[in-house]
């Protein structure tokens, strides 16, 4: 019974609108669809079967923190179909007006998995979350989910 007490006194505290809203999209489905089909599945190993190893720096797989990754966690590395992504976010005014506070900030995420002539397209870029409030964000809001 005290329990209810405290769960109902913390609800009634909170007073006006909340101050950002996440809304979190599911993207394991989306990775799913990726895999079941076969052209994506085997786009999605480039980084192994199809790259060139010139030297030359052409994809983010050719990276110094790409061998670091695979070094510092070699199961990972082993496996060729874990995926690699980059982490994209820009602040934007929903309304186009600059006398209002409110922003959006879309979250992307981009596989970099793929060859680079598919990372950018639209098909394999997914929006991750999206942040959303009546003030813009600032230095202290922002923040990074790490597993």
């Amino acid at each position: 019974m005290k329990d209810d007490d405290e769960c109902s006194s913390d609800e009634s505290t909170n007073k006006g609108p909340p101050a950002k809203v996440l809304l979190y999209l599911l993207i394991i489905p989306r990775f799913k669809r990726l895999f079941a089909n076969a052209d994506d599945a085997k786009d999605l190993t480039w980084h192994v079967d199809g790259r060139n190893y010139d030297g030359m720096l052409r994809h983010p797989a050719d990276s110094s923190q790409w061998k670091k990754i695979n070094c510092l966690y070699p199961n990972f590395g082993k496996e060729t179909r874990n995926l690699r992504f980059g982490l994209a976010t820009d602040g934007m005014n929903p309304y186009g007006s600059l006398s209002t506070q409110h922003s959006s900030w879309p979250i992307l995420l981009v596989i970099y998995n793929l060859p680079p002539w598919l990372c950018m397209k639209q098909k394999y870029r997914m929006l991750f979350m999206m942040i959303s409030g009546p003030r813009q964000l600032g230095m202290t809001s922002m923040f990074i989910i790490v597993p």
